[in-house]
């Protein structure tokens, strides 16, 4: 029987014994102005700054925010918060390299023009039209509305750098998947 539940080209059986306690920890996106990145995603979308450490002699800051669900669960001590935040998962990493907000031309690659690479990242929401309606009075930047193009009930938004963030109805990922099958 395979430890996987579907099949693909190139998947492993088995994977090294010293594999099995690894964690996804967070995924780093590069950021021009952290006070305009810090905004949006704390204020539109709910995330938490988990940790900020700074490296003054390489000029850049690294911020690690999540959804913790309980503050009590958070180390207050720094030290127990990074290797507190380092172990976890679903952590988004946003880095900012000190002085890009200066430059008025300066802008990343968003991974969703041409050439393409990085698409985005997906966040879940219990209610796709709640969280769409409410996305829409903070005045986020749609790629994708829930009910545009073939795909119903999914939508995409863009964040100050431009990268793609799409929301998505877990129950409502069911139909979707049927139809891919």
């Amino acid at each position: 029987m395979s430890r996987h539940f579907e099949q693909a080209p190139g998947l492993c059986e088995q994977p090294d014994a010293e594999t099995q306690r690894y964690v996804f920890n967070h995924s780093m996106m590069r950021i021009k102005d952290p006070a305009r990145s810090l905004d949006f995603y704390t204020r539109v979308l709910g995330l938490r700054l988990l940790r900020k450490l700074d490296f003054p002699e390489m000029q850049f800051s690294l911020y690690f925010l999540g959804y913790a669900s309980d503050a009590a669960d958070i180390p207050s001590d720094d030290g127990e918060r990074t290797t507190w935040t380092f172990s976890g998962s679903g952590i988004l990493e946003l880095t900012h390299n000190w002085g890009t907000e200066d430059d008025a031309d300066f802008q990343y690659h968003n991974g969703n023009d041409k050439p393409q690479g990085y698409g985005h990242i997906g966040i879940a929401v219990p209610d796709i039209y709640a969280a769409a309606a409410r996305l829409e009075k903070l005045g986020a930047d749609f790629v994708k509305r829930p009910d545009d193009g073939k795909m119903k009930g999914i939508a995409f938004i863009r964040d100050p750098d431009g990268y793609w963030i799409e929301i998505l109805q877990p129950n409502m990922l069911t139909a979707l998947s049927r139809k891919a099958t």
